[in-house]
């Protein structure tokens, strides 16, 4: 739920903002609403601290700002999350995947590559996350990081660590970086960071090239490419201080995927590209997209695509088959990929 002006309320509804017909009374009842959301998740908002990120009892996610910062009045914005994470089956019903790439993100899970889910704000980076997640043994020891908890994952040794602002005083503050290097102190089989946005990607890059293997974090970016120039800003920002080629390196041997999602013209949600890093060329990373969104047309908001396989064999292979995980290579043939039914 967006809420812009007290007569302005909106809600997503397949992919698109609509007007909700709910309205408040005035700017001052909205006001009020806010404050008591955000007193019930134990937070404060006022003049001297006018924005506020917090999590509801119910897991819901909310985000509030306030005059003087929010100019026209109070601005609420509200996500909700359902009660059961979405599976990879339902997401190939919906449309979002293709089966081949299902199948190949659930091996990559159980052979512990090290996996970046990239994209826009709001396509749905944490509940893909969240969907592969299902893939993970049970009696892994795994600990995730988040600002705000979202993840929700099963298992018999999760360990869910929660970020904190610092209070009026500005003092009290736990940052993700913190709260990372702690991780690494509680013997993780795996480590999951709901959003890599700053320098706790240097902590990140340490786990998955120090042992950690099957760790996964999202990341806010245009592409897939994009995923990768944005980590190298954010591993300078942790203090890196390394040549360029140096770092691209660094990041090549981290991590194996980049799995890109974007979102379409009609409003649905798609992974757009699964990407190996496959080393580096001289003082640049070497990538390899293996399957793909193909957009072929827009007509009358409709939109017209497919996913396909690009042709390239993955050199991870080999990986999976040591770990007793066998994928048909035919998966990687080039070529259209079959779809599931959209429901």
């Amino acid at each position: 739920m967006l809420v812009t002006a007290p007569d302005r309320v909106f809600v997503e509804r397949n992919g698109k903002l609509v007007e909700s017909g709910a309205v408040f009374r005035d700017g001052a009842h909205l006001l009020h609403v806010i404050q008591r959301l955000v007193r019930n998740a134990g937070r404060r908002i006022d003049e001297r601290s006018p924005m506020v990120d917090a999590r509801l009892s119910d897991g819901s996610r909310v985000n509030a700002v306030i005059p003087p910062l929010a100019v026209d009045g109070p601005q609420l914005s509200i996500r909700r999350f359902p009660k059961r994470a979405l599976g990879l089956d339902r997401m190939v019903d919906l449309g979002t995947l293709a089966p081949a790439t299902a199948t190949l993100l659930r091996a990559a899970v159980k052979a512990r590559l090290n996996v970046i889910f990239s994209g826009g704000a709001g396509v749905g980076k944490t509940t893909m996350l969240n969907a592969v997640s299902a893939s993970l043994d049970r009696d892994e020891r795994v600990i995730t990081i988040e600002d705000a908890a979202e993840l929700r994952l099963e298992g018999n040794h999760v360990v869910r660590l929660e970020s904190r602002a610092a209070n009026v005083e500005g003092v009290g503050a736990v940052a993700p970086r913190d709260l990372l290097r702690n991780a690494l102190r509680m013997r993780p089989d795996r480590i999951i960071v709901g959003e890599c946005r700053g320098a706790e990607a240097f902590d990140m890059m340490q786990a998955m090239n120090t042992g950690h293997e099957g760790s996964m974090t999202t990341l806010h970016a245009n592409s897939a490419r994009d995923t990768l120039t944005r980590l190298e800003s954010m591993l300078a920002m942790g203090g890196f201080d390394v040549p360029v080629r140096v770092l691209r390196e660094y990041i090549a041997s981290g991590i194996d995927l980049v799995v890109h999602l974007a979102r379409l013209p009609d409003g649905r949600r798609v992974v757009s590209e699964v990407v190996e890093l496959a080393g580096t060329e001289g003082e640049s990373i070497r990538t390899e997209v293996l399957h793909r969104y193909e957009l072929e047309s827009v007509r009358e908001g409709v939109v017209a695509g497919r996913f396909v396989a690009t042709g390239v064999t993955p050199r991870f292979l080999a990986r999976m088959k040591a770990r007793g995980i066998a994928l048909d290579a035919a998966m990687f043939t080039a070529g259209p990929l079959a779809t599931g039914s959209k429901k």
